[in-house]
Protein backbone atom coordinates (compact mmCIF):
# COMPACT_ATOMS: atom_id res chain seq x y z
CA UNK A 1 0.00 0.00 0.00
CA UNK A 2 0.93 3.43 -0.97
CA UNK A 3 2.63 5.44 1.74
CA UNK A 4 2.43 9.53 1.58
CA UNK A 5 5.64 11.12 2.09
CA UNK A 6 6.11 13.03 5.47
CA UNK A 7 7.13 16.72 4.64
CA UNK A 8 9.01 19.22 6.69
CA UNK A 9 10.59 22.53 6.14
CA UNK A 10 14.13 23.41 7.27
CA UNK A 11 15.94 26.82 6.95
CA UNK A 12 18.84 27.33 3.86
CA UNK A 13 21.70 26.24 6.85
CA UNK A 14 20.64 23.24 6.96
CA UNK A 15 22.38 19.87 5.68
CA UNK A 16 21.03 18.05 2.90
CA UNK A 17 20.38 14.16 3.41
CA UNK A 18 19.46 11.65 1.33
CA UNK A 19 18.19 12.40 -2.91
CA UNK A 20 19.05 15.41 -3.31
CA UNK A 21 17.02 17.53 -5.59
CA UNK A 22 18.22 21.06 -7.15
CA UNK A 23 16.65 23.42 -9.80
CA UNK A 24 17.65 25.54 -12.68
CA UNK A 25 16.69 27.36 -15.42
CA UNK A 26 17.24 27.08 -18.93
CA UNK A 27 20.52 28.78 -18.98
CA UNK A 28 21.19 25.48 -16.91
CA UNK A 29 21.55 28.37 -13.75
CA UNK A 30 21.25 27.41 -10.57
CA UNK A 31 20.38 29.55 -6.99
CA UNK A 32 22.79 30.44 -4.42
CA UNK A 33 22.33 27.42 -2.18
CA UNK A 34 22.61 25.50 -4.96
CA UNK A 35 25.57 26.67 -6.57
CA UNK A 36 27.70 26.47 -2.99
CA UNK A 37 26.55 22.50 -2.71
CA UNK A 38 27.58 22.03 -6.41
CA UNK A 39 30.95 23.41 -5.67
CA UNK A 40 32.65 20.57 -4.62
CA UNK A 41 31.55 19.10 -8.29
CA UNK A 42 33.41 21.15 -10.91
CA UNK A 43 31.41 20.90 -14.22
CA UNK A 44 29.74 17.98 -13.24
CA UNK A 45 26.26 19.10 -13.82
CA UNK A 46 27.13 20.72 -17.13
CA UNK A 47 28.95 17.59 -18.78
CA UNK A 48 26.19 15.46 -17.54
CA UNK A 49 23.46 17.86 -18.98
CA UNK A 50 25.78 18.06 -22.33
CA UNK A 51 25.37 14.54 -22.41
CA UNK A 52 21.73 13.79 -21.85
CA UNK A 53 21.01 17.29 -24.12
CA UNK A 54 19.15 18.25 -20.70
CA UNK A 55 18.31 22.13 -21.64
CA UNK A 56 16.36 23.15 -18.33
CA UNK A 57 13.24 23.52 -20.02
CA UNK A 58 10.20 23.27 -17.64
CA UNK A 59 9.31 20.27 -15.35
CA UNK A 60 12.47 18.39 -17.74
CA UNK A 61 14.81 16.19 -15.27
CA UNK A 62 18.66 15.94 -15.31
CA UNK A 63 19.28 12.88 -13.04
CA UNK A 64 22.77 11.92 -11.92
CA UNK A 65 23.58 8.80 -9.98
CA UNK A 66 26.29 8.80 -6.73
CA UNK A 67 27.62 12.11 -8.36
CA UNK A 68 31.42 12.54 -7.75
CA UNK A 69 32.06 15.49 -4.81
CA UNK A 70 28.54 15.10 -2.95
CA UNK A 71 27.68 12.87 -0.45
CA UNK A 72 24.11 12.20 -1.66
CA UNK A 73 23.48 8.62 -3.56
CA UNK A 74 21.82 10.75 -6.13
CA UNK A 75 21.28 14.08 -7.68
CA UNK A 76 17.93 15.27 -9.03
CA UNK A 77 18.14 18.42 -11.68
CA UNK A 78 14.65 19.92 -11.92
CA UNK A 79 14.40 22.63 -14.79
CA UNK A 80 12.60 25.75 -14.56
CA UNK A 81 12.31 26.84 -17.53
CA UNK A 82 12.47 30.71 -17.97
CA UNK A 83 11.96 31.88 -14.23
CA UNK A 84 9.93 34.96 -15.18
CA UNK A 85 7.31 32.60 -16.46
CA UNK A 86 7.08 30.73 -13.17
CA UNK A 87 3.38 30.89 -11.61
CA UNK A 88 1.36 29.30 -8.84
CA UNK A 89 0.32 26.32 -10.39
CA UNK A 90 4.21 26.08 -12.05
CA UNK A 91 5.78 25.43 -8.86
CA UNK A 92 2.79 22.57 -8.24
CA UNK A 93 3.90 21.09 -11.36
CA UNK A 94 7.77 21.07 -10.84
CA UNK A 95 6.95 19.86 -7.17
CA UNK A 96 4.76 16.93 -8.67
CA UNK A 97 7.98 16.47 -11.09
CA UNK A 98 10.31 16.25 -8.31
CA UNK A 99 8.37 13.47 -6.46
CA UNK A 100 8.04 11.52 -9.42
CA UNK A 101 11.77 10.68 -9.80
CA UNK A 102 11.93 9.57 -5.86
CA UNK A 103 9.68 6.64 -6.30
CA UNK A 104 8.35 4.41 -3.49
CA UNK A 105 11.74 3.13 -1.96
CA UNK A 106 13.13 6.17 -1.37
CA UNK A 107 13.40 7.13 2.32
CA UNK A 108 14.82 10.51 2.06
CA UNK A 109 15.31 13.63 0.19
CA UNK A 110 16.51 16.98 0.21
CA UNK A 111 14.83 20.05 -2.05
CA UNK A 112 16.60 22.81 -2.10
CA UNK A 113 14.14 25.64 -3.12
CA UNK A 114 16.05 28.37 -4.42
CA UNK A 115 16.26 29.67 -7.65
CA UNK A 116 18.52 31.76 -9.84
CA UNK A 117 17.94 35.94 -9.51
CA UNK A 118 16.34 35.54 -5.54
CA UNK A 119 14.35 33.04 -3.45
CA UNK A 120 10.97 32.14 -4.78
CA UNK A 121 7.96 33.50 -2.29
CA UNK A 122 6.98 31.12 0.67
CA UNK A 123 3.97 30.60 -1.17
CA UNK A 124 5.47 29.18 -4.19
CA UNK A 125 7.91 26.82 -1.93
CA UNK A 126 4.01 25.64 -0.38
CA UNK A 127 2.88 25.23 -3.92
CA UNK A 128 5.99 23.12 -4.30
CA UNK A 129 4.77 20.62 -1.64
CA UNK A 130 1.41 20.44 -3.10
CA UNK A 131 2.59 18.90 -6.15
CA UNK A 132 4.94 16.87 -4.16
CA UNK A 133 1.61 15.42 -2.08
CA UNK A 134 -0.99 15.07 -4.97
CA UNK A 135 1.79 13.10 -6.74
CA UNK A 136 2.55 10.83 -4.31
CA UNK A 137 -0.76 9.39 -4.56
CA UNK A 138 -1.15 6.12 -5.21
CA UNK A 139 -4.67 4.08 -4.92
CA UNK A 140 -3.39 0.25 -3.66
CA UNK A 141 -5.71 -0.78 -1.21
CA UNK A 142 -6.66 -3.91 -2.86
CA UNK A 143 -3.55 -5.50 -4.21
CA UNK A 144 -2.78 -8.01 -1.78
CA UNK A 145 1.14 -8.91 -3.51
CA UNK A 146 4.13 -7.17 -4.95
CA UNK A 147 6.16 -8.17 -8.26
CA UNK A 148 9.41 -10.09 -6.96
CA UNK A 149 11.38 -6.70 -8.32
CA UNK A 150 9.04 -4.22 -6.61
CA UNK A 151 10.47 -2.61 -3.43
CA UNK A 152 8.08 -2.11 -0.56
CA UNK A 153 6.78 0.88 -0.03
CA UNK A 154 8.37 2.71 2.79
CA UNK A 155 7.19 6.81 4.13
CA UNK A 156 9.92 9.00 2.59
CA UNK A 157 10.91 11.94 4.72
CA UNK A 158 10.93 15.06 2.54
CA UNK A 159 12.70 17.82 3.39
CA UNK A 160 12.47 20.86 1.52
CA UNK A 161 15.16 23.97 2.36
CA UNK A 162 14.40 27.36 2.15
CA UNK A 163 14.50 31.14 3.40
CA UNK A 164 11.58 32.34 5.52
CA UNK A 165 10.13 28.96 6.92
CA UNK A 166 7.73 30.48 9.07
CA UNK A 167 6.08 31.92 6.15
CA UNK A 168 6.55 29.04 4.19
CA UNK A 169 4.76 26.52 6.67
CA UNK A 170 1.87 29.27 7.39
CA UNK A 171 1.39 28.94 3.02
CA UNK A 172 1.66 25.56 3.30
CA UNK A 173 -1.19 25.13 5.96
CA UNK A 174 -4.12 25.82 3.16
CA UNK A 175 -2.08 23.71 0.60
CA UNK A 176 -2.29 21.13 2.76
CA UNK A 177 -5.87 20.93 3.10
CA UNK A 178 -6.81 21.42 -0.44
CA UNK A 179 -4.38 18.33 -1.30
CA UNK A 180 -6.55 16.70 1.60
CA UNK A 181 -9.31 17.18 -0.08
CA UNK A 182 -8.58 16.54 -3.90
CA UNK A 183 -7.05 12.48 -2.22
CA UNK A 184 -9.88 12.26 -0.60
CA UNK A 185 -11.70 12.91 -3.93
CA UNK A 186 -9.50 10.53 -5.58
CA UNK A 187 -10.26 7.70 -3.18
CA UNK A 188 -14.29 7.64 -3.41
CA UNK A 189 -13.83 7.79 -7.08
CA UNK A 190 -11.43 4.81 -6.97
CA UNK A 191 -13.50 2.54 -4.62
CA UNK A 192 -14.75 -0.05 -6.26
CA UNK A 193 -19.26 -0.12 -5.98
CA UNK A 194 -19.58 -3.43 -4.60
CA UNK A 195 -17.92 -0.99 -1.72
CA UNK A 196 -18.97 2.57 -2.11
CA UNK A 197 -22.64 2.01 -2.68
CA UNK A 198 -24.95 5.16 -1.23
CA UNK A 199 -25.29 4.38 2.06
CA UNK A 200 -21.07 3.93 2.23
CA UNK A 201 -20.74 7.30 0.73
CA UNK A 202 -22.84 9.06 3.23
CA UNK A 203 -21.19 7.35 5.66
CA UNK A 204 -18.23 8.78 4.52
CA UNK A 205 -19.23 12.11 3.92
CA UNK A 206 -20.48 11.66 7.77
CA UNK A 207 -17.15 12.12 8.76
CA UNK A 208 -16.89 15.65 7.74
CA UNK A 209 -18.09 16.40 10.85
CA UNK A 210 -14.69 16.08 12.62
CA UNK A 211 -13.75 19.08 10.97
CA UNK A 212 -16.66 20.84 11.99
CA UNK A 213 -18.75 20.45 9.40
CA UNK A 214 -22.34 20.03 9.94
CA UNK A 215 -23.88 16.92 7.99
CA UNK A 216 -27.33 15.85 7.64
CA UNK A 217 -28.21 12.10 5.83
CA UNK A 218 -31.66 12.50 4.10
CA UNK A 219 -33.03 8.19 3.70
CA UNK A 220 -35.76 7.25 1.12
CA UNK A 221 -38.48 8.08 3.47
CA UNK A 222 -37.26 11.74 4.46
CA UNK A 223 -36.77 12.77 0.26
CA UNK A 224 -40.13 11.14 -0.50
CA UNK A 225 -41.60 13.93 1.97
CA UNK A 226 -40.00 16.34 -0.07
CA UNK A 227 -41.17 14.81 -3.19
CA UNK A 228 -37.75 14.17 -4.85
CA UNK A 229 -39.33 11.94 -7.12
CA UNK A 230 -36.66 12.02 -9.85
CA UNK A 231 -33.94 11.56 -8.00
CA UNK A 232 -35.54 8.44 -6.34
CA UNK A 233 -36.51 7.30 -9.70
CA UNK A 234 -33.10 7.23 -10.58
CA UNK A 235 -32.28 4.87 -8.04
CA UNK A 236 -35.31 2.85 -7.10
CA UNK A 237 -34.34 -0.35 -9.61
CA UNK A 238 -31.27 -0.77 -7.03
CA UNK A 239 -30.90 -3.25 -4.22
CA UNK A 240 -29.00 -0.06 -2.32
CA UNK A 241 -31.29 2.64 -1.49
CA UNK A 242 -30.56 6.17 -2.55
CA UNK A 243 -29.09 8.88 0.08
CA UNK A 244 -28.90 12.42 0.02
CA UNK A 245 -26.12 14.36 2.11
CA UNK A 246 -25.97 18.08 3.07
CA UNK A 247 -23.05 19.63 4.30
CA UNK A 248 -22.73 23.02 5.88
CA UNK A 249 -19.44 24.76 6.75
CA UNK A 250 -20.24 27.81 8.18
CA UNK A 251 -17.21 30.46 8.49
CA UNK A 252 -18.44 33.76 7.59
CA UNK A 253 -20.84 35.89 8.95
CA UNK A 254 -23.57 34.92 10.45
CA UNK A 255 -26.34 36.43 8.50
CA UNK A 256 -23.99 35.84 4.94
CA UNK A 257 -25.94 33.39 2.21
CA UNK A 258 -23.97 30.42 1.36
CA UNK A 259 -21.83 29.46 -1.19
CA UNK A 260 -23.67 26.32 -2.46
CA UNK A 261 -21.84 23.66 -4.30
CA UNK A 262 -23.97 20.37 -5.21
CA UNK A 263 -22.83 17.31 -7.04
CA UNK A 264 -23.98 14.52 -8.51
CA UNK A 265 -23.46 10.93 -7.28
CA UNK A 266 -24.44 8.16 -9.21
CA UNK A 267 -22.51 5.35 -7.53
CA UNK A 268 -22.94 3.19 -10.80
CA UNK A 269 -24.06 3.61 -13.84
CA UNK A 270 -25.63 0.98 -15.91
CA UNK A 271 -28.06 2.95 -17.57
CA UNK A 272 -31.12 1.57 -16.29
CA UNK A 273 -33.07 0.02 -18.65
CA UNK A 274 -31.28 1.87 -21.74
CA UNK A 275 -28.75 -0.21 -20.80
CA UNK A 276 -25.07 0.76 -21.52
CA UNK A 277 -22.56 -1.20 -23.47
CA UNK A 278 -20.05 -3.80 -22.03
CA UNK A 279 -17.40 -2.30 -23.26
CA UNK A 280 -15.88 0.49 -20.35
CA UNK A 281 -18.65 -0.42 -18.18
CA UNK A 282 -16.54 -0.94 -15.13
CA UNK A 283 -15.87 3.28 -15.11
CA UNK A 284 -18.89 3.68 -14.36
CA UNK A 285 -18.04 3.18 -10.87
CA UNK A 286 -16.36 7.03 -11.28
CA UNK A 287 -19.89 8.63 -12.27
CA UNK A 288 -20.08 10.28 -9.15
CA UNK A 289 -16.92 12.33 -9.10
CA UNK A 290 -19.12 15.92 -9.09
CA UNK A 291 -20.39 14.23 -5.70
CA UNK A 292 -17.02 13.39 -4.60
CA UNK A 293 -15.34 16.37 -5.69
CA UNK A 294 -17.85 18.69 -3.37
CA UNK A 295 -17.51 16.21 -0.50
CA UNK A 296 -13.71 16.99 -0.70
CA UNK A 297 -14.07 20.36 -0.88
CA UNK A 298 -16.41 21.14 1.69
CA UNK A 299 -13.42 19.18 3.87
CA UNK A 300 -10.45 21.44 2.29
CA UNK A 301 -12.81 24.50 2.90
CA UNK A 302 -13.57 23.12 6.67
CA UNK A 303 -9.93 22.20 7.17
CA UNK A 304 -8.13 25.37 6.26
CA UNK A 305 -11.19 27.55 8.27
CA UNK A 306 -12.25 29.41 5.29
CA UNK A 307 -13.87 32.74 5.67
CA UNK A 308 -16.77 31.75 3.92
CA UNK A 309 -20.25 30.12 4.80
CA UNK A 310 -20.92 27.04 2.19
CA UNK A 311 -23.27 24.18 1.51
CA UNK A 312 -22.67 21.05 -0.20
CA UNK A 313 -25.21 19.04 -1.01
CA UNK A 314 -25.07 15.57 -3.02
CA UNK A 315 -27.61 13.17 -4.43
CA UNK A 316 -26.57 9.74 -3.99
CA UNK A 317 -28.50 6.86 -5.99
CA UNK A 318 -27.30 3.74 -8.68
CA UNK A 319 -28.85 3.44 -11.80
CA UNK A 320 -29.56 -0.84 -12.19
CA UNK A 321 -31.90 -2.55 -14.53
CA UNK A 322 -34.19 -4.08 -11.75
CA UNK A 323 -37.84 -5.25 -12.29
CA UNK A 324 -38.79 -2.34 -10.37
CA UNK A 325 -36.53 0.44 -12.43
CA UNK A 326 -37.61 2.93 -14.28
CA UNK A 327 -38.81 2.88 -18.02
CA UNK A 328 -38.73 5.14 -20.77
CA UNK A 329 -42.13 6.55 -21.26
CA UNK A 330 -42.59 6.87 -17.15
CA UNK A 331 -43.20 10.87 -15.76
CA UNK A 332 -41.84 11.41 -12.83
CA UNK A 333 -43.24 15.03 -10.72
CA UNK A 334 -40.01 16.64 -9.15
CA UNK A 335 -39.53 18.44 -5.95
CA UNK A 336 -40.16 21.75 -7.45
CA UNK A 337 -43.34 20.44 -9.35
CA UNK A 338 -42.18 20.60 -12.79
CA UNK A 339 -42.57 16.83 -14.35
CA UNK A 340 -40.49 14.91 -16.48
CA UNK A 341 -40.85 12.57 -19.76
CA UNK A 342 -37.96 10.09 -19.02
CA UNK A 343 -36.68 9.16 -22.76
CA UNK A 344 -33.42 7.12 -21.67
CA UNK A 345 -33.35 6.39 -18.39
CA UNK A 346 -29.07 6.71 -19.33
CA UNK A 347 -29.63 10.32 -19.13
CA UNK A 348 -29.96 9.90 -15.25
CA UNK A 349 -27.48 11.82 -13.55
CA UNK A 350 -29.67 15.08 -14.36
CA UNK A 351 -32.90 13.60 -13.02
CA UNK A 352 -30.77 13.73 -9.46
CA UNK A 353 -29.66 17.41 -9.94
CA UNK A 354 -33.09 18.69 -10.40
CA UNK A 355 -34.17 17.65 -7.46
CA UNK A 356 -31.10 18.87 -5.24
CA UNK A 357 -30.42 21.72 -7.08
CA UNK A 358 -34.38 22.58 -6.16
CA UNK A 359 -34.34 21.84 -2.99
CA UNK A 360 -30.99 23.73 -2.14
CA UNK A 361 -32.14 27.25 -3.61
CA UNK A 362 -35.61 26.57 -1.55
CA UNK A 363 -33.85 25.95 1.69
CA UNK A 364 -30.79 27.72 1.40
CA UNK A 365 -31.38 31.19 -0.90
CA UNK A 366 -27.29 31.04 -1.62
CA UNK A 367 -25.10 33.44 -3.26
CA UNK A 368 -25.01 31.17 -6.17
CA UNK A 369 -25.06 27.50 -7.32
CA UNK A 370 -22.46 25.19 -8.65
CA UNK A 371 -22.83 21.78 -9.30
CA UNK A 372 -20.41 19.37 -10.51
CA UNK A 373 -21.64 15.99 -12.82
CA UNK A 374 -19.86 13.44 -15.05
CA UNK A 375 -23.02 14.54 -16.97
CA UNK A 376 -22.93 13.65 -20.81
CA UNK A 377 -20.22 12.04 -23.05
CA UNK A 378 -20.93 14.42 -25.39
CA UNK A 379 -18.92 17.04 -23.66
CA UNK A 380 -15.88 14.82 -24.24
CA UNK A 381 -16.59 14.61 -27.88
CA UNK A 382 -16.79 18.70 -27.78
CA UNK A 383 -14.16 18.88 -25.07
CA UNK A 384 -11.82 16.37 -24.73
CA UNK A 385 -10.04 15.63 -21.93
CA UNK A 386 -8.31 19.00 -21.48
CA UNK A 387 -11.06 21.22 -20.47
CA UNK A 388 -14.56 20.71 -18.43
CA UNK A 389 -17.73 22.11 -19.75
CA UNK A 390 -19.05 25.68 -18.29
CA UNK A 391 -22.65 26.57 -18.70
CA UNK A 392 -23.91 28.99 -16.54
CA UNK A 393 -26.56 31.80 -16.28
CA UNK A 394 -23.91 34.43 -14.92
CA UNK A 395 -21.59 36.04 -16.95
CA UNK A 396 -19.49 36.95 -13.48
CA UNK A 397 -19.47 33.79 -11.82
CA UNK A 398 -18.21 32.12 -15.12
CA UNK A 399 -15.58 35.08 -15.89
CA UNK A 400 -14.87 33.69 -11.94
CA UNK A 401 -14.63 30.06 -12.93
CA UNK A 402 -12.38 30.39 -16.26
CA UNK A 403 -9.62 32.23 -14.25
CA UNK A 404 -9.57 29.75 -11.32
CA UNK A 405 -9.25 27.38 -13.83
CA UNK A 406 -6.47 28.58 -15.42
CA UNK A 407 -4.78 29.39 -12.37
CA UNK A 408 -4.78 25.63 -10.81
CA UNK A 409 -4.40 23.89 -14.45
CA UNK A 410 -8.12 22.85 -13.93
CA UNK A 411 -9.63 24.45 -16.68
CA UNK A 412 -12.56 24.89 -17.90
CA UNK A 413 -14.34 26.04 -21.54
CA UNK A 414 -17.24 28.53 -21.57
CA UNK A 415 -20.44 26.65 -24.07
CA UNK A 416 -23.65 27.65 -24.68
CA UNK A 417 -27.33 28.10 -23.43
CA UNK A 418 -30.25 29.52 -25.07
CA UNK A 419 -33.95 29.30 -25.70
CA UNK A 420 -33.48 27.62 -29.37
CA UNK A 421 -31.50 25.04 -27.27
CA UNK A 422 -33.40 24.68 -24.60
CA UNK A 423 -36.95 23.96 -26.99
CA UNK A 424 -35.47 20.79 -27.79
CA UNK A 425 -36.53 19.46 -24.70
CA UNK A 426 -40.07 20.28 -24.22
CA UNK A 427 -42.17 17.13 -24.11
CA UNK A 428 -45.85 16.60 -25.52
CA UNK A 429 -46.89 14.93 -22.56
CA UNK A 430 -44.73 16.67 -19.29
CA UNK A 431 -43.20 19.79 -18.75
CA UNK A 432 -39.75 18.44 -20.02
CA UNK A 433 -38.05 15.10 -21.58
CA UNK A 434 -35.04 14.01 -20.06
CA UNK A 435 -33.03 14.26 -23.43
CA UNK A 436 -33.24 16.31 -26.55
CA UNK A 437 -31.44 13.92 -28.45
CA UNK A 438 -27.58 13.85 -29.86
CA UNK A 439 -27.39 16.86 -31.27
CA UNK A 440 -25.94 19.55 -28.54
CA UNK A 441 -26.11 16.66 -26.14
CA UNK A 442 -24.20 18.64 -23.04
CA UNK A 443 -26.05 21.28 -23.81
CA UNK A 444 -29.92 20.41 -23.89
CA UNK A 445 -28.75 18.21 -20.72
CA UNK A 446 -27.41 21.82 -19.10
CA UNK A 447 -30.85 23.58 -20.37
CA UNK A 448 -32.86 21.03 -18.01
CA UNK A 449 -30.70 21.91 -14.95
CA UNK A 450 -31.42 25.43 -15.70
CA UNK A 451 -35.20 24.89 -15.04
CA UNK A 452 -34.08 24.13 -11.28
CA UNK A 453 -32.17 27.36 -10.47
CA UNK A 454 -34.92 29.78 -10.91
CA UNK A 455 -32.66 33.71 -11.25
CA UNK A 456 -29.66 32.22 -8.63
CA UNK A 457 -26.55 32.69 -10.37
CA UNK A 458 -25.54 29.08 -11.30
CA UNK A 459 -23.11 27.49 -12.61
CA UNK A 460 -22.96 23.29 -14.18
CA UNK A 461 -19.59 22.38 -14.39
CA UNK A 462 -19.44 18.84 -17.12
CA UNK A 463 -16.61 17.00 -15.87
CA UNK A 464 -17.12 13.75 -18.12
CA UNK A 465 -14.06 14.09 -19.70
CA UNK A 466 -11.56 15.33 -15.97
CA UNK A 467 -12.97 13.42 -13.49
CA UNK A 468 -11.31 10.02 -14.10
CA UNK A 469 -9.76 8.45 -17.08
CA UNK A 470 -7.93 11.84 -17.68
CA UNK A 471 -4.68 12.20 -19.26
CA UNK A 472 -1.92 11.53 -16.45
CA UNK A 473 0.40 14.62 -15.38
CA UNK A 474 2.94 15.48 -12.97
CA UNK A 475 0.83 15.72 -10.59
CA UNK A 476 -1.67 12.57 -11.11
CA UNK A 477 -0.39 9.54 -12.40
CA UNK A 478 -3.73 7.58 -11.32
CA UNK A 479 -7.30 6.90 -12.58
CA UNK A 480 -9.01 9.54 -10.84
CA UNK A 481 -8.34 13.12 -10.48
CA UNK A 482 -9.79 15.02 -7.87
CA UNK A 483 -10.82 17.31 -10.74
CA UNK A 484 -12.93 20.43 -9.18
CA UNK A 485 -11.70 20.72 -6.05
CA UNK A 486 -8.88 22.98 -6.38
CA UNK A 487 -10.79 24.91 -8.99
CA UNK A 488 -13.69 25.73 -6.39
CA UNK A 489 -11.25 25.93 -3.72
CA UNK A 490 -9.42 28.98 -5.84
CA UNK A 491 -12.43 30.58 -6.38
CA UNK A 492 -13.45 31.02 -3.09
CA UNK A 493 -10.42 31.86 -1.58
CA UNK A 494 -9.84 34.70 -4.60
CA UNK A 495 -13.07 36.12 -4.47
CA UNK A 496 -15.32 35.40 -1.63
CA UNK A 497 -13.30 35.66 1.70
CA UNK A 498 -11.82 39.32 1.11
Amino acid sequence: MSIAPKIEFLPLTATPAGVLILFCDDQLKFGPAARAILEPTGDLTERAAAAAQFKGKNASILEIVAPAGLACPRLVVVGLGKVKDLKSESWVKLGGAAMGKLGSATAEATIIADIPGGEPKPGRVADLALGIRLRAYAFDRYKTKRKDDEPAPIQAKIRIVAANIAAVQKSYGSRDAVAGGVLLARDLVNEPPNVLFPEEFARRANKLKKFGVTVEVFDVSAMKKLGMNALLGVGQGSQFPSRMVVMRWNGGKKDAPPLAFIGKGVCFDTGGISIKPASGLEDMKGDMAGAACVVGLMQALAQRKAKVNAVGAIGLVENMPDGNAQRPGDIVTTMSGQTIEIINTDAEGRLVLADVLHYVNKRFSPKFMINLATLTGAIIVALGHEHAGLFSNDDALSDRLLKAGLATGEKVWRMPLGPEYDKKIDSKFADMKNTGGRDGGAITAAQLLARFVDKTPWAHLDIAGTGFASPQSDINKGWASGFGVRLLDRLVSDNYEK
